[in-house]
């Protein structure tokens, strides 16, 4: 029992690993996403980016902020783990909004992470990630008004709840 006890907890914290890397790309926050890489990780986004996996969250906040509102959201999440290594792959749905004149372009685009994690110090964090973008569009749309009190960084209302990480 105790093997399947420490096998959810991993699977637990994995999860929460992937669920926080969206969150800290959503809300620019660059030191959570830094928890979600191990220092010395690599992360490939093909074209777009490929070296250190906390070099892309330091680029991609940066990149973000040339958007007006993004959302990334995960699912069909799979691990495999072997005592302090694991793989895992991850369904990503990313939308992004820009302004173009008048016009809001929507950015969309249907991907996988491929990730290999190890267990450091008790602490589960990437060793490297393969995004993998199965498909994409982009479409001028009719934007309705969001909500004002949204916003990217800590005075966004999540973190009165969530302790800022």
């Amino acid at each position: 029992m105790a093997d399947f006890a420490a096998e959810v907890a991993d699977r637990l914290a994995i999860t929460d690993k992937i669920y926080r890397y969206c969150r800290s790309v959503d809300r620019l926050d660059v030191a959570v996403g830094h928890s979600v890489f191990h220092e010395d990780s690599h992360a490939d986004f093909g074209a777009s980016y490929v070296g250190p996996g906390r070099g892309w969250i330091d680029y991609i906040c940066i990149e973000h902020l040339r958007f007006l509102h993004h959302s990334h959201q995960v699912s069909n999440i799979i691990i495999e783990i072997d005592g302090d290594r694991a793989g895992s792959e991850s369904y990503v749905t990313a939308t992004l909004r820009r302004q173009e004149g008048d016009r809001i372009i929507q950015h969309e685009f249907w991907a996988r992470y491929v990730d290999t994690w190890s267990k450091r110090d008790g602490d589960w964090a990437i060793d490297t990630r393969h995004c993998i973008v199965d498909y994409g569009s982009t479409r001028e749309v009719d934007a309705l008004p969001g909500n004002p009190r949204s916003k990217r960084d800590a005075s966004d209302p999540s973190y009165g709840v969530l302790d800022g990480s």
